[in-house]
């Protein structure tokens, strides 16, 4: 082999490393991609409603807002994915993850999966840690008011999972929606997220 097509596949080489190395920077370990990361990522969401989104202390947080509940709505649709959130919530916050929303402009638990946050929800049957009107939570449910917490929501097919602090409280079967944007609420009370990202599978 000549020297200059070692020296070409060596340039060929180190140039694929190069790039391999930045798409994992890029997309997080294990294939997770960051949608909020330290405060930083307001800019991946159009804003439906109204809620005073800001950036404090490393995490994007709503406090207050408008008659009706607000959401970040992705710029991208997505099929099978997980989605994992670490965020906190006062005792008295409504809020969640929605899912495969069929309308980015009208968000609803109608026409979303809504992995719901909500302590002092009337009825607790669809509480924090349930998809609401769909699979409910065992009883009493978990508690995320006044902590940081963590929410996982894995839809594959029509398999949903909610993982709620390590735990599971839902495994369930749906097909009513098959994709679609993602969204987090704010409904009242405090939200802060300071690291939601989401794997294609």
């Amino acid at each position: 082999m000549g020297t200059r097509i070692r020296s070409a596949l060596r340039t060929a080489a180190l140039t694929g490393a190069v790039a391999l190395a930045g798409c994992a920077n890029m997309m997080g370990g294990g294939g997770w991609v960051p949608l909020v990361d330290s405060g930083k990522g307001l800019e991946r969401f159009n804003r439906v409603g109204e809620a005073d989104w800001a950036v404090v202390d490393g995490a994007i947080q709503a406090t207050r807002g408008g008659s009706t509940p607000a959401f970040l709505v992705t710029r991208e649709s997505y099929k099978d994915f997980a989605i994992r959130a670490e965020f906190w919530a006062s005792d008295d916050a409504n809020s969640g993850i929605f899912v495969r929303c069929q309308n980015p402009q009208q968000i609803t638990d109608e026409n979303c999966y809504e992995a719901n946050v909500f302590d002092q929800r009337p009825d607790p049957t669809y509480g924090t840690g349930s998809i609401v009107k769909v699979a409910p939570v065992r009883q009493p449910p978990p508690k995320a008011g006044g902590k940081w917490n963590t929410m996982e929501v894995t839809a594959k097919g029509d398999h949903l999972v909610v993982m709620f602090n390590g735990e599971k409280t839902v495994d369930h079967r749906d097909r009513k929606f098959a994709s679609g944007p993602v969204a987090l609420q704010w409904g009242r009370g405090t939200v802060k997220f300071r690291k939601v990202e989401i794997k294609p599978l």
